[in-house]
């Protein structure tokens, strides 16, 4: 098991360029099994989860060639179906959440999906009946082995339908959009998720010959064609990504600038860094942080505590909160942090207690966190990245840190960050990967 072993306390300087959206990358990649047509996509991130997805999508059947780093050339033409009831399938898409999003797909084009028990983050239920359900009103039948824990669904012709999702998945959305471009007819998704993975999921399978309206709105309409076609498509780059750097030039007083962010994708999340007193500019399409001795977190009009939660798009993304909770604890004030979605994801605060933070945990989806406005230093500790977002957020906290921090089991970093010793390391960063 691999460790980041990092000597805190510098201050950083230079520039960043995030990579493509892990989040959305995820989607699109399953997007090619609609058509037997090529399928280019380019500023796919080099990270664990999405290369196994693209190895996934290869043990399938996929034809994939790598022209540069980042573009790739996807042909689904040739589908071993049989091979979706292996052991090796069940292996490789039990390895990772994004291999939910081929089901979709598989069931357009081929009429069948299945699926084993998918891995990824612990940090609480993340139950598929949004996805499963939405499958079912398009006609499919559904059937799932608890014993083997395997999702089978099967239909002979899908048919539009009006859906309205029970919760706002980003996932369960994506999925049921692929399914329903081909169906008879016309389907109306309400309550859809609206995320910029979503839109851009969409547009991509408008460019392709699907008829999709609605888009950034959470009611998407989807009039059914006979086939699609082959596309050229660019993933964004990564918004979540792009709240860390934040976080982290705050943390470590450092001045940076993000380059290319896509800024009219990022909706709330510049607000919300300013709402804990972080300067931040917008410079063309770039951020630029300055250094900061201090940062003051706000307080409501009425003077009250400041609370951050997490909501589905264009509110504020859950997947940044564990990084706005490490960036509180060294600002001036205090904050309520209120991670709604999932129940496990606060869990890793004890580890930022051992370094020095005031945080109280109130349950496990709410923490107060007292700053300590720089005044006592972070400590440096041994401890375990439990999942991909706590992972980066204690890497963060242990570069603010005074002494030697050692984290375990970065595999989960490098599930969603691709290179990011060796980029922080560029700026002025000390981190040692070992083990």
């Amino acid at each position: 098991m691999a460790s980041f072993e990092i000597h805190g306390g510098n201050q950083l300087k230079g520039e960043l360029i995030p990579q493509g959206a892990k989040n959305e990358a995820l989607q699109v990649l399953c997007a090619p099994l609609l058509t037997s047509e090529k399928v280019t996509i380019s500023n796919i991130p080099d990270i664990v989860d999405v290369n196994k997805l693209i190895g996934l999508l290869q043990a399938m059947g996929v034809k994939v060639e790598k022209v540069e780093k980042g573009t790739y050339i996807f042909q689904a033409k040739d589908i071993n179906l049989d091979y979706l009831t292996s052991d090796d399938f069940k292996s490789r898409a039990g390895s990772l959440r994004g291999s939910v999003m081929i089901v979709g797909p598989l069931l357009a084009r081929f009429g069948v999906g299945y699926l084993p028990k998918p891995g990824g983050d612990k940090i609480g239920r993340r139950r598929l009946d949004t996805h499963f359900e939405g499958f079912k009103q398009l006609g499919a039948d559904f059937n799932y082995d608890s014993n083997a824990y395997f999702y089978e669904v099967k239909a002979k012709r899908l048919k539009g339908t009006y859906i309205h999702l029970d919760e706002a998945s980003v996932t369960g959305t994506a999925n049921i959009v692929m399914a329903a471009v081909m169906a008879e007819g016309e389907t109306t998704i309400y309550n859809a998720a609206c995320e910029p993975y979503i839109q851009q999921l969409c547009k991509m399978l408008n460019s392709m010959g699907a008829n999709i309206s609605g888009i950034s709105s959470n009611m998407l309409t989807i009039k059914g064609v006979k086939e699609l076609k082959g596309c050229f498509h660019r993933v964004l780059p990564d918004m979540i990504e792009i709240g860390s750097f934040i976080g982290l030039a705050a943390m470590t007083g450092s001045e940076i600038t993000i380059k290319n962010v896509s800024w009219e994708n990022l909706g709330i999340i510049p607000t919300i860094f300013r709402r804990l007193g972080i300067q931040l500019e917008k410079r063309g399409d770039d951020i630029y942080i300055p250094s900061q001795e201090h940062y003051e977190i706000e307080s409501f009009i009425d003077g009250s505590i400041m609370t951050i939660a997490d909501a589905p798009w264009p509110g504020f993304t859950p997947d940044l909160l564990s990084i706005v909770l490490v960036v509180a604890t060294q600002a001036k004030g205090s904050v309520l942090i209120h991670q709604k979605m999932f129940e496990s994801r606060l869990f890793f605060v004890d580890k930022l207690i051992d370094m020095g933070a005031q945080i109280i945990l109130c349950d496990p989806h709410r923490a107060v966190v007292i700053g300590l406005d720089k005044k006592y230093p972070l400590r440096g500790i041994q401890m375990t990245s439990p999942d991909i977002r706590a992972g980066v957020s204690l890497l963060i906290a242990a570069l603010s840190a005074k002494g030697k921090s050692i984290i375990h089991n970065i595999e989960q970093i490098d599930r969603g960050y691709q290179d990011i010793d060796i980029r922080l390391n560029n700026l002025g960063a000390d981190i040692r990967r070992i083990g």
